[in-house]
């Protein structure tokens, strides 16, 4: 019988986060590195990727992280961040499909270019990057260990809430569905997709709210379980599903939003 804590073991796993610097890509990029993996991260800023990567190898002791210019806005960006990849490492265990871009505006107001933007980079970059890691990530992908796919999605994907972020919320139901639409087409080749939808958590995209007190209370009033993501909440995931014991789930969304989407 195994030992429980071996289920979580993902030392030696090669990994590829987007967005890895900042935000949840960042908390799962320090999780992962920790835990033993290699990481390549990515975004448009290369510079503050390797910044990250310097700063989390200074502290682990030991070379783990690597930061890269990585752009998925465009076709060619995402050829050119795959050629980037495939010049570090022949293969993939992980792929984190993290990085994202939001757009607010009121309705009626709402710009042409901030839907195209935003699902340019959330569904259509995300799809993309995916389908030209393939080859990487089935080298070493088997039934006893599958390579893993985990996608960002959000609560707002499942939940009728628009928030004036009308592209974001669209983009990342988009994304919920393309990881159960992926999760099938590659469970015969040993690939897992799942996502995480996380709700409210210091980062980036959310400092608006959670750098100003006031409005931080408010947001923690709306989560049932009365707080805001940590980095532990992250960790937590991610280790379940890379690791022997998230070997078997896939097609999953998995909620990371302390009871929002479960509001009525």
């Amino acid at each position: 019988m195994m030992n429980p804590l071996e289920l979580f073991d993902i030392k030696g796993k090669t990994t590829l986060i987007t967005g890895g610097a900042s935000g949840i890509g960042l908390m799962a990029t320090r999780a992962l590195a920790a835990a033993g993996c290699r990481v390549f991260i990515a975004s448009r800023k290369g510079n503050v990727c390797e910044e990250a990567a310097a700063a989390i190898n200074a502290e682990l002791g030991e070379d783990r992280v690597t930061g890269m210019l990585g752009d998925l806005s465009s076709e060619q960006g995402v050829a050119d961040l795959v050629e980037r990849v495939a010049g570090q490492t022949d293969h993939l265990d992980i792929l984190m499909n993290n990085a994202g871009a939001t757009w607010g505006a009121p309705l009626g107001e709402f710009p042409w270019k901030a839907w195209d933007k935003i699902n340019t980079v959330n569904v259509t970059g995300v799809f993309a990057l995916t389908q030209g890691l393939l080859p990487m990530l089935q080298i070493n992908a088997s039934a006893d260990d599958p390579a893993r796919i985990v996608n960002l999605g959000s609560f707002v994907g499942s939940r009728a809430v628009g928030n004036s972020a009308y592209s974001y919320a669209a983009s990342k139901a988009a994304i919920h569905h393309l990881t159960r639409i992926l999760s099938n087409e590659l469970a015969a080749r040993h690939i897992t997709v799942n996502a995480l939808a996380p709700g409210p958590f210091p980062s980036r995209m959310m400092a608006f709210v959670t750098e100003d007190e006031k409005l931080a209370d408010m947001m923690r009033a709306e989560v049932p379980l009365g707080r805001l993501g940590q980095p532990e909440d992250v960790t937590g995931a991610m280790m379940f599903l890379c690791s022997k014991a998230g070997s078997y789930v896939t097609g999953a969304i998995l909620p990371l939003d302390g009871g929002m989407a479960a509001k009525p």
